[in-house]
């Protein structure tokens, strides 16, 4: 499976428990070489999407295909998917080194793969030590290397950052970026949204079961604006495009439309002060509670 870029399509995918239905419906695709966000309120059917794309959760109808094929169908499934989901799921009594030999003997991976994977997730020093002490980060990256011990081409990933600290993020950040970049299919579920909005290209948001945006991020979130501060606001506004700006406060202006470059180079054509430019990127979270909070009932 080296090398190959593979697509996560999900077509119509339901899932209902008696009466309950958790998953609606839902149709969206996961690309390679990008890092795809899978976001949506407590209780709206992510992990429970994310298992049925791994055959550990039955659809009730729909389908959830990973290169064209079902999980079951996969024929090294272990070698062409990492799944994370549980960060619990260690015996006690094991070290570090002996949980990934276990995983690598039922996948067929080399002893090898477990030492590169020790050093590559910084347990170097805590190989050998029982997972009864592990703290819940260092739980998340025994999770997290025992996904990536087939060297799969497609990631999922349930709230992988929780429990690490700001460095441990820096380091997981980079880690899956670099993965996405070597073309393979990573998604992942959070509730850091200030996390997300560093490291993922694309988002699918859902809310309650049910598929609520999905696409780039950029073009979910709209364009940045420019936040200029100048002493000359009134004139700058009235240089400016009609409709590209607004008051952002006393001798401040918020500019949609043009890039920091653009609004500097017409404030020096018209011979006007400014003392900052600040691009402004959308707020996921701000983006996240319009995309997912229930509409107020009209009085």
């Amino acid at each position: 499976m080296t090398g190959e870029r593979l697509a996560i399509e999900v077509s119509r995918l339901t899932k209902r428990y008696g009466d309950a239905t958790v998953v609606r419906d839902l149709t969206f695709t996961v690309a390679p070489g990008v890092v795809t966000g899978f976001l949506g309120p407590n209780g709206a059917g992510k992990t429970t999407t994310m298992r049925m794309m791994t055959g550990l959760v039955s659809p009730s109808s729909g389908t959830a295909t990973i290169g064209g094929l079902p999980y079951a169908r996969l024929a090294e499934p272990a070698r062409t998917v990492g799944a994370m989901f549980d960060a619990n799921a260690f015996h006690p009594g094991h070290t570090a080194r002996d949980h990934l030999r276990v995983y690598a003997a039922m996948s067929g991976c080399p002893d090898g793969r477990v030492t590169e994977l020790l050093d590559l997730l910084g347990f170097t020093g805590a190989a050998d030590r029982r997972t009864r002490g592990f703290s819940t980060g260092m739980r998340q990256r025994l999770n997290l290397a025992t996904a990536l011990l087939g060297d799969p081409r497609v990631l999922l990933l349930d709230e992988p950052g929780n429990g690490l600290d700001p460095a441990g993020m820096s380091w997981l950040r980079d880690l899956l970026r670099r993965l996405a970049d070597e073309g393979r299919t990573v998604l992942i579920s959070s509730h850091v949204l200030s996390e997300v909005q560093q490291l993922v290209d694309d988002l699918v948001v859902i809310r309650r079961g049910e598929l609520v945006a999905a696409g780039p991020l950029s073009r979910l979130a709209g364009p940045p604006t420019v936040l200029v501060t100048s002493p000359d606001a009134a004139a700058l506004a009235a240089a400016l495009p009609a409709g590209a700006v607004e008051p952002a406060g006393p001798g401040q202006l918020r500019v949609r439309g043009l890039d920091a470059p653009a609004v500097a180079d017409l404030a020096a054509a018209h011979r006007l002060r400014v003392h900052e430019l600040v691009t402004a990127h959308a707020d996921l979270e701000r983006l996240f509670l319009d995309l997912t909070s229930d509409p107020v009932a009209a009085p």
